[in-house]
């Protein structure tokens, strides 16, 4: 699934290796704007294909990642985030982008029904959006999608161990951390999910996704 995985950094300038999550993090709490921005460039790229394989839907990804990172300052300027206690903000960050992505995609809804009204009160005569119109993301968007179905069969806490840990390359303390539960319960979940899942193990996005 090598054509799945997008960056987003661009030209921006990296952080600075020195400085841990850990450190990030305090100083977020501090409503620090410098320390959210290191963070993004840190870790943008993880929540954006995160959100890719949660929505496959690359334009909702790109909401996805917007709508996690303003979720993280709006707390930082309210004084609510939580102590990091895992060396990385990873996981963190990718169980917010997950409760943004059920966001977005009630949003997605909305504007898909609101479309469909406004096409069929015109007759047909919206111009169709070609932002994500290429060959590659179309099959890339179809090919997750497929994946998605399959997933739907396991329970949506096993789905997380796969997302976090399969996925994202987060260890199980972190995994374990971000979604408060012992380390045991995330390999548990993970074991189960890869017994439960290899009844459909022939999709071969499934078999790369899982591997």
């Amino acid at each position: 699934m090598s054509t799945m995985i997008a960056s987003r950094g661009g030209a921006m300038a990296e952080a600075d290796p020195a400085v841990d999550d850990r450190r990030l993090w305090s100083r977020l709490a501090e409503a620090d704007d410098a320390a959210l921005t290191d963070l993004y460039r840190r870790h943008c790229d993880a929540v954006y294909n995160f959100a890719f394989r949660r929505t496959a839907s690359w334009a909702a990804a790109e909401d996805v990642v917007q709508a996690t990172f303003t979720a993280v300052w709006r707390r930082a300027r309210a004084g609510t985030v939580d102590p990091l206690r895992a060396e990385t903000a990873r996981a963190v960050l990718l169980v917010m982008a997950g409760q943004e992505c059920a966001n977005v995609a009630r949003s997605a809804r909305r504007q898909r029904l609101l479309h469909g009204r406004i096409e069929a009160d015109s007759g047909g005569a919206v111009s169709p959006d070609h932002a994500a119109s290429t060959a590659v993301r179309v099959d890339d968007e179809r090919q997750m999608s497929e994946v998605r179905r399959a997933l739907k069969l396991i329970p949506a806490v096993q789905r997380e161990a796969v997302e976090l840990v399969v996925w994202s390359h987060c260890s199980m303390a972190q995994a374990a951390d971000a979604l408060g539960v012992s380390e045991g319960t995330v390999k548990s979940r993970l074991h189960r999910a890869r017994q439960s899942l290899v009844h459909v193990i022939e999709i071969d996005a499934l078999k790369e996704a899982l591997s």
